[in-house]
């Protein structure tokens, strides 16, 4: 029996007995059977969502994986940069995913696992400069995500699913983990909160896709009480009493800015569709932090506190990359406006901002460019979030 939304967080961390919801990464079958009534009916905007996924090549019954044994992110590391051919594959891999369990078509899940066991029979290592961490946190997050929609598909066999968690567990989880740990040998607070944040999404999403309630734990127990930047205490560090947060990267940039507020929505989402409330920690933390990026980044004027750390001194906010364009505002939105029934102005204002520049609806990765930051998150909010 899984855990209702309202287990108390002093009592959130899974025992040995837990059982896993599946599929309960980003999505659940509950999700899936709303989706599929939404788009059958031809309901907006749903089905804008959906045209914006189908129209997307990289679900295509034609796309084609390009597996390689060795994926390298970072320059002058001893290596070939060639991650970007990870990141497609598994936009694809997602969407063709999204296409099979919504209309059934056996083609498209067929299409999925295709690009899927590519993958989990080639790939050996992720390798790089101090790069690699932030691959191995991606990727790992999302892999785990377009396999979790599949493992119900009849052509995804019980030996490619093991394959998949076999790959996830001896290349990516080491990784994850070790970063978390050592951080590459650096200060504790020397990296940036997107990096742990990555890295706690991808352990806490391996752990549902394997079954596995240590490594489940660990991402949440890191999460709440771990030294790094990605602590939540750390990422959203100055609390402000109109209800905004200052978030750790603030005076950084907005397109890093925006990236952990995507991160911090992965981790909240999956561990919700466990049992575990994220979004209500620390009297909803996360919601303070969206409506600060989000104001900001609308144009309005925001608090600001100097930040210092051992590697920065930043006494402004950063106005670089304002208005910043990622689809990841229709899951914070849907979960605290239209789930919790919270009062998010600005949230609200940003996702329809979004929603406007991205033609009527989130898209995913090759909607936003073809570099990285385009496929840092999977997408498609409004098919998959809109209550």
């Amino acid at each position: 029996m899984r855990f209702a939304h309202a287990v108390p967080l002093a009592f959130a961390v899974c025992s040995a007995a837990f059982q896993f919801v599946h599929p309960g990464l980003l999505h659940t079958q509950t999700d899936f059977s709303r989706i599929t009534t939404k788009v059958t009916a031809n309901a907006s905007p749903w089905v804008d969502g959906w045209y914006k996924l189908t129209n997307n090549s990289h679900s295509a019954l034609t796309y084609t994986p390009k597996p390689v044994s060795s994926v390298c992110r970072g320059l002058n590391a001893g290596c070939t940069q060639n991650y970007g051919l990870l990141f497609n594959d598994i936009a694809a891999a997602y969407a063709l995913a999204i296409r099979w369990k919504v209309t059934g078509t056996t083609a498209y899940g067929t299409a999925a696992v295709k690009v899927l066991n590519a993958w989990a029979k080639t790939l050996t290592t992720v390798t790089g400069n101090s790069d690699r961490f932030l691959a191995a946190g991606l990727y790992g997050y999302q892999l785990a995500n377009a396999a979790e929609i599949m493992r119900d598909f009849p052509g995804y066999h019980k030996s490619d699913l093991k394959a998949m968690q076999t790959l996830l567990r001896r290349v990516f989880y080491p990784m994850n983990h070790d970063f978390l740990v050592r951080h590459n040998g650096a200060a504790i607070n020397h990296y940036w909160a997107n990096w742990d944040l990555c890295n706690i999404a991808s352990i806490l999403s391996i752990g549902v896709f394997t079954d596995n309630t240590t490594m489940y734990n660990e991402a949440l127990t890191y999460f709440k009480s771990g030294s790094g930047n990605g602590a939540i205490n750390n990422a959203i560090w100055k609390v402000y009493d109109d209800g905004t947060a200052q978030v750790q990267e603030s005076g950084r940039d907005q397109g890093h800015t925006t990236l952990v507020m995507g991160l911090l929505g992965v981790i909240a989402q999956t561990a919700y569709n466990q049992g575990t409330n994220l979004f209500s920690y620390g009297d909803n933390l996360i919601l303070k932090a969206s409506e600060y990026v989000a104001k900001y980044n609308l144009g309005y004027d925001v608090q600001y506190t100097t930040y210092t750390n051992r590697k920065v001194r930043q006494t402004v906010i950063s106005s670089s990359g304002r208005g910043s364009i990622r689809p990841i505002w229709e899951l914070l939105y849907n979960h605290y406006v239209k789930v919790e029934r919270a009062y998010a102005p600005y949230t609200t204002q940003m996702n329809l901002f979004v929603k406007n520049r991205s033609g009527g609806a989130e898209g995913g990765g090759g909607n936003y460019g073809p570099n990285s930051g385009g496929y840092d998150q999977l997408g498609y909010g409004t098919l998959m979030y809109t209550r």
